[in-house]
């Protein structure tokens, strides 16, 4: 397999998860639109080894991997597929890579919704920081904005409510989330497109629901976010 086959392979992978965008990337600039996906798919495939599965220690091992890989983007040094559409753009990959440990802890059972909200925010600056790079954004995305956002993913990842943190009452997140989500501030296009499917999935679930987002609400949504 070539590594453009390979880097499809998790362009298509993500879009799987995320039906949504196929509407939404409409609203993305179409020099940007792969660039996006693979951004995307790159935070999702972060957050599956932080957050998946009963056992932390395979997620571990591939942040870890993760860890040296994109210390080394910032060294023109590349081995996973999704840096064919990343690693030659000029952002700070190592101080994501840094950032990686904020997200591993984030997996232990927070003690409030607040304390997860502060917990995440340095790995939260970290995203920010590259998708500033990534899509010549002025002023990145406020930490708040990222962070309410992973943690909405986060959520959105067990709708079942069964989730690795035993009792824990997932649709009350959802609804603590959706309480003190702040309004669009500085960043990307498709980084408000994207957050903005979040939040309509988010709030979907909260009302007891299935989350994803029928194709006209999608194309509803993502042209509110790309207005700004």
């Amino acid at each position: 397999m070539s590594d453009r086959e390979a880097l499809q392979g998790f362009l298509d992978k993500w879009r799987a998860r995320w039906p949504e965008w196929a509407v939404a990337e409409a609203f993305v600039p179409e020099a940007q639109r792969e660039r996006a996906q693979a951004w995307f798919a790159l935070r999702d495939e972060l957050s599956e080894a932080a957050w998946g599965g009963d056992d932390p220690r395979p997620g571990d091992a591939k942040l870890g991997w993760w860890a040296e890989e994109l210390d080394g983007w910032s060294r023109g040094i590349r081995r996973h597929p999704l840096g064919l559409a990343l690693q030659k753009v000029a952002a700070p990959w190592d101080n994501l890579a840094m950032c990686l440990p904020a997200l591993r802890a984030s997996r232990e059972r927070p003690a409030s919704l607040d304390a997860a909200l502060f917990a995440l925010e340095p790995y939260a600056e970290a995203v920010a920081g590259v998708a500033q790079h990534l899509f010549d954004s002025v002023a990145p995305a406020p930490a708040r904005n990222v962070v309410v956002s992973l943690l909405a993913e986060r959520v959105l990842r067990h709708p079942d409510g069964v989730t690795p943190l035993g009792d824990l009452d997932v649709r009350g997140w959802a609804r603590g989330l959706l309480a003190q989500w702040p309004p669009p501030g500085d960043g990307n296009r498709p980084g408000r497109i994207h957050a903005a499917i979040v939040r309509g999935r988010l709030q979907r679930y909260a009302n007891g629901k299935s989350p994803a987002l029928g194709r006209f609400a999608a194309l509803a949504t993502a042209w509110r976010a790309a207005r700004g």
